[in-house]
């Protein structure tokens, strides 16, 4: 027999075999698609009840195909973000099942299916880094009168009085020098001397959607935003006209401890809001207003031994705070050209307000502002921002937007700053149909800061400039809705008054994969580079009781960000949501802090006061962990949560670094992390929190609406030495200055604060609402910057009118 016998007996066997298999076997097969848009579902899942190792995954055209042995079988079939189904077969053998699936979208509100983020318009589990969003429900019901006040309970993201920080990427500032860029419709909105959010300019009453990005944020919005940048969208107008109106109205109670009151009448604040947006032909239109009028918390100072007080020599009345504001929005699509739009979006704002430094003391003044650390300000503030769009046929588009920002401050020293912004930024964006997924958008930005005040002397001129011209480029990838991969770069030059200009590239780039159903890991890193403002290297002045000195010697900082997350979707019970864990960290180069010291006693008063300084090289580690979900409990009865806990390990990485000498007459001290800080046995930087949490919890049953806030904020580890050495000197000059308290404060209450809000209302007719509103439920008494306190209790009703 020939060696070809045996291998014709074994193929005749083998064939055999399949043939009797194939005759005991069926087919169950079919198109997953969703029940919305009819699109079709790459990547979904089939799979068996009883063994969930039978099944399959949807190919490039939603199709799949079982092979299954005679029998009674179930199939649950799943997508992300869409409503799991279940489909039920029975397998004969030799027969084709056809099973086509269509999906509904599961809490479309809650998670990325219809939430579009970024300049690529991915969902939010497609994007390389992490964000959180803010939608506009949540804003209407918390009766916010200043975005910053939403964005704190932001996980990973804290708002300290008035600055944002993220992930711990700087301390406190009052402000100047942001580490985080704010954007309003993909334009910066930061004053122009001191890169300061105009918090009080961004128009509540007329915001769609807020994305907060923790880490390195996008080349395309610029380098300068170290730590993560915050975007702010404005509405546009739907089919039907839609107006809002909202007044709202209440006080400050009295404080936990009573003697801290300051007050004789009611502490009121009042205010109210008008939205109007429509489509008129080709028009679009959206018209925005609001006033705000606040008694404050703080009351004025009180002189004290220091008679020569002049600066806050002003009454209670005077620290009160009123705002108006207009905003607008004008689009119109042309009729001639497809695809050409062009407007102008405006905004104006007069502002009375504000600025507190320090406190008067920890007992009854605590509530008060300290004799000389007070400044009264008058803003006048605008922006106009026109803009061309053109959106192609084959998918390309140019886009072009500009803004002039205009800010006048008056201010109670008679040092007022008057500060212009010239922005202008082209970009052109293309898919690709031939690589299905490919996007690309390149472009070129210039701003122009224009500067005048006393203040920023420093330089020899009050007259200081700022110009920064940048190039960037972006490519985002999609593979089969699976793999998505971004990378970027940016090329930034700038250069202020007549020092040597600086030019530096940044580098970016991103990784998403979905590993399973509902999981997807992402891993992205990249550079920043922040050149100081006009504010941090030329600011000199005297307060009254502090000063501030110029630094014209700072040079620019740098960064590195890197992270690794993982988003978890899950469902329990009628709960459907996604866990979002992260670990990251932040590397700075020459990083700028601002100090609190005695820099300088020629004078013979104030010599303790701030100064920005280069403090070398410091790293923050952490992780992000944050819960978003919601829990359809009955047709009616819905549960919305969001969750959040930051960990953060801030520390320096040159504690011997000197970073500057004591300048006071007979002297040779020398600057470092070890010399100025309270604590330097740990290396954490100072001002920092190393644990937060935040939530938001809302029960929503037909028209009835309640809900609670809570925010966690641990101890302070660290701060300047120098604030404990001037409360040392203040209480020892025998009384001829006001004491500086806040030492007991740092040791004996600094134990970490707990903060609740609450939140209830009632829908009538689906038109009228009617809300109470509570901050800082408990009334607690706390403070998270240094010698500022945080607001008491306050209780608002509002009522509002849709249309």
């Amino acid at each position: 027999m020939s060696m070809k016998t045996p291998l014709l007996i074994f193929i005749l066997i083998v064939s055999c075999a399949l043939q009797s298999v194939a005759q005991n076997h069926g087919y169950v097969e079919g198109t997953i698609k969703a029940d919305d848009t009819g699109e079709t579902l790459i990547g979904a899942h089939i799979k068996s009840k009883g063994d969930l190792s039978t099944g399959a995954i949807t190919d490039l055209e939603g199709k799949y195909s079982i092979q299954l042995p005679e029998g009674h079988y179930f199939f649950v079939v799943s997508f992300t973000g869409m409503e799991t189904a279940t489909i039920e077969v029975d397998i004969k053998s030799g027969e084709i099942i056809r099973k086509d699936v269509r999906l509904k979208p599961y809490v479309n509100e809650l998670q990325g299916v219809e939430i579009k983020v970024g300049r690529f318009d991915r969902s939010i589990e497609e994007i390389t880094t992490s964000m959180e969003i803010i939608k506009p429900e949540i804003i209407q019901n918390k009766n916010v009168t200043n975005i910053a006040s939403i964005l704190d309970y932001a996980p990973g993201l804290n708002i300290l009085d008035g600055e944002p920080q993220i992930r711990g990427g700087s301390g406190f500032t009052f402000g100047l020098g942001s580490k985080v860029g704010i954007f309003v419709d993909d334009i910066p909105l930061l004053s122009g001397d001191a890169s300061r959010p105009y918090w009080d300019l961004i128009p509540t009453e007329n915001i769609a959607q807020i994305e907060v990005v923790k880490g390195c944020a996008s080349v395309l919005s610029g380098s300068n935003a170290l730590s993560g940048a915050i975007y702010i969208r404005t509405a546009r107008p739907k089919l039907e006209p839609l107006t809002r109106i909202k007044v709202f109205g209440g006080s400050y109670t009295t404080p936990k401890n009573k003697e801290m009151k300051w007050w004789s009448g009611i502490p009121y604040v009042s205010g109210a809001d008008y939205f109007h947006t429509r489509i008129i032909g080709n028009t679009d239109f959206t018209i925005g207003a609001n006033i705000l009028l606040d008694h404050g918390y703080i009351g004025a100072p009180r002189p004290g031994p220091l008679v020569d007080d002049t600066l806050t020599n002003f009454s209670d009345d005077q620290m009160a705070k009123r705002r108006y504001r207009m905003n607008f929005n004008i689009r119109q699509r042309s009729d001639r050209v497809k695809g050409l739009n062009y407007g102008v979006n405006g905004n104006i704002m007069y502002n009375q307000t504000n600025l507190v430094l320090a406190w008067l003391d920890l007992e009854e003044g605590f509530y008060r502002g300290y004799p000389g650390a007070v400044l009264l300000q008058d803003q006048f503030t605008f922006y106009l921002d026109p803009f061309v769009n053109f959106y192609s046929k084959i998918g390309i588009t140019h886009s072009f937007k500009a803004r002039v920002l205009y800010n006048n401050t008056d201010q109670s020293n008679d040092q007022n700053i008057r500060s212009t912004v010239y922005y202008g930024d082209y970009n052109f964006g293309r898919k690709y149909d031939f690589i299905k997924g490919l996007a690309f958008i390149g472009g070129l930005t210039f701003q122009y800061n224009d500067v005048y005040s006393n203040m920023y002397s420093g330089s020899g001129t009050p007259n200081n400039h700022l110009l920064n011209i940048s190039s960037y480029a972006e490519v985002d990838f999609n593979f089969f809705k699976v793999i998505n991969f971004s990378a970027g770069a940016r090329l930034e030059y700038y250069s202020m008054n007549a020092t040597p200009s600086e030019t530096k590239p940044v580098f970016r780039a991103g990784l998403s994969l979905k590993l399973l159903q509902e999981t997807y890991l992402r891993a992205s890193v990249g550079q920043g580079f922040r050149y100081p403002t006009v504010a941090e290297k030329f600011i000199r002045m005297d307060v009254g009781s502090f000063g501030v000195w110029d630094n014209p010697e700072l040079i620019p900082e740098s960064s590195l960000n890197a992270e690794i997350g993982v988003k978890q979707g899950f469902k329990f019970a009628n709960y459907f949501g996604y866990i979002d864990f992260a670990v990251f960290q932040q590397d700075y180069q020459n990083t700028i802090e601002y100090l609190f010291g005695k820099w300088d006693s020629t004078f013979t008063w104030p010599f303790y006061g701030f100064r920005f300084v280069n403090t070398g090289k410091s790293k923050i580690t952490g992780v992000d962990i944050s819960v978003t979900g919601k829990a359809q409990l009955t047709k009616n009865a819905v549960v919305k949560t969001m969750i959040g806990y930051n960990y953060i390990m801030p520390k320096t990485l040159e504690p011997d670094y000197i970073f500057a000498e004591d300048y006071s007459i007979g002297n040779n001290n020398e600057f470092s992390y070890q010399t100025t800080s309270i604590d330097p046995s740990k290396n954490i930087l100072k001002y920092r929190f190393l644990h937060t949490i935040k939530a938001d919890i809302e029960f929503d049953i037909g028209n009835f609406s309640t809900g609670v806030s809570f925010k966690y904020f641990s101890k302070i580890e660290n701060l300047d030495k120098a604030i404990e050495d001037l409360e040392n000197y203040t209480k020892q000059t025998g009384g001829t200055i006001q004491p500086i308290e806040y030492m007991d404060y740092f040791n004996n209450h600094n134990n970490g604060n707990y903060i609740f809000d609450f939140r209830v209302s009632q829908l009538f007719k689906g038109r009228h609402k009617v809300s109470l509103i509570i901050d800082n439920l408990l009334n607690h008494w706390y403070s998270l910057r240094p010698l500022k306190a945080e607001q008491m209790r306050k209780v608002m009703i509002q009522y509002s009118l849709t249309f």
